[in-house]
């Protein structure tokens, strides 16, 4: 790798000193505020920037690591090596009558009200979703049985040598919490979204049920990444009958809700939840979900499997 000056040099030149940084806590841009330094940190602002960024930490041997609004993150104590770019690429418009166009960069909230401002339908229930564009589409983001990716109908990508290439959302190999994203390590440029006339008032209403909704289910208040484990699925996973196939109710029934270890604690309100009060570290989320982990199989003989995406050195 090229030396610490040299890189962030090299960066500072592409973005401009204020916005490269070495030696980055990570925790202040996750939504579970725990987190290490990142060895560099970058913000970039346009697709012309982040090719370069691409370009300057290939040539330094340096691996990336894109990060969004910080949600569904775990970032590791020790931090996380080479650049962590934070992708900040925030347009929105509307190319046809029915199609919604959203950068990365755009909160899933800002995408919400913009939609809704506009009279346009379909994003409207989406209303309280934490992060951003980019993290929904990797993660295909669902909430009220339905997921982000049923209503994407193209995309624009990056590799991580520079190439763009618009795809359908047939191509974006959606499926449960999984994306093509996983796959190749593509970075999103923009998506677009199917939308259909709405009357704004009406569309509020939509958003202000499901925000109230999360508020009644979800530990708003607290630091939290949302859901730590993905739901199992009843046949493959083997739910015991008379049992839901939900995380959050397994982890419930195993007698973990309200377990701390340090700073970290399963959700009193919601068993799929861990928040931070303010103490945790990263190891002891860590140590949270695998007691979880281990408590569901023990009890009921299924396998938890991770929601959250662990980043860094653990």
């Amino acid at each position: 790798m090229a030396s610490h000056s040299g890189l962030a040099a090299a960066l500072a030149a592409i973005v401009g000193p204020a916005r490269v940084g070495t030696g980055v806590t990570l925790a202040p841009f996750t939504t579970f505020r725990v987190g290490g330094p990142a060895d560099y940190f970058v913000e970039v602002r346009s697709v012309e920037e982040l090719r370069a960024v691409l370009d300057a930490a290939r040539a330094a041997g340096a691996p990336v690591t894109p990060l969004g609004g910080g949600s569904n993150v775990l970032i590791a104590d020790a931090g996380v090596r080479g650049v962590v770019v934070r992708l900040r690429l925030m347009d929105l418009a509307q190319p046809a009558s029915k199609v919604v166009r959203a950068s990365a960069g755009v909160t899933m909230n800002g995408l919400v009200r913009w939609t809704i401002g506009r009279g346009l339908a379909g994003l409207e229930a989406w209303a309280g979703t934490p992060g951003t564009v980019g993290g929904a589409i990797c993660g295909n983001a669902h909430y009220g049985g339905r997921n982000i990716g049923e209503l994407v109908t193209r995309a624009q990508l990056m590799t991580r040598a520079g190439d763009v290439a618009e795809v359908t959302g047939e191509a974006m190999e959606f499926a449960y919490d999984r994306s093509r994203l996983q796959r190749t390590r593509e970075l999103l440029v923009w998506a677009e979204f199917r939308a259909a006339p709405g009357v704004p008032d009406a569309l509020r209403a939509v958003a202000r049920a499901s925000l109230a909704h999360r508020k009644r289910t979800q530990p708003l208040d607290v630091p939290s990444a949302g859901c730590v484990f993905q739901n199992p699925d009843p046949a493959r996973d083997r739910v015991p009958a008379g049992l839901p196939a939900s995380a959050g109710a397994l982890v419930d029934r195993a007698g973990l809700k309200g377990h701390r270890i340090g700073g970290a604690t399963i959700s009193a309100a919601h068993g799929n939840f861990i928040v931070n009060d303010g103490q945790a570290t990263a190891a002891d989320i860590r140590i949270l979900i695998e007691t979880a982990r281990r408590a569901v199989r023990d009890r009921f003989g299924v396998e938890l499997r991770d929601e959250v995406v662990r980043i860094g050195e653990f």
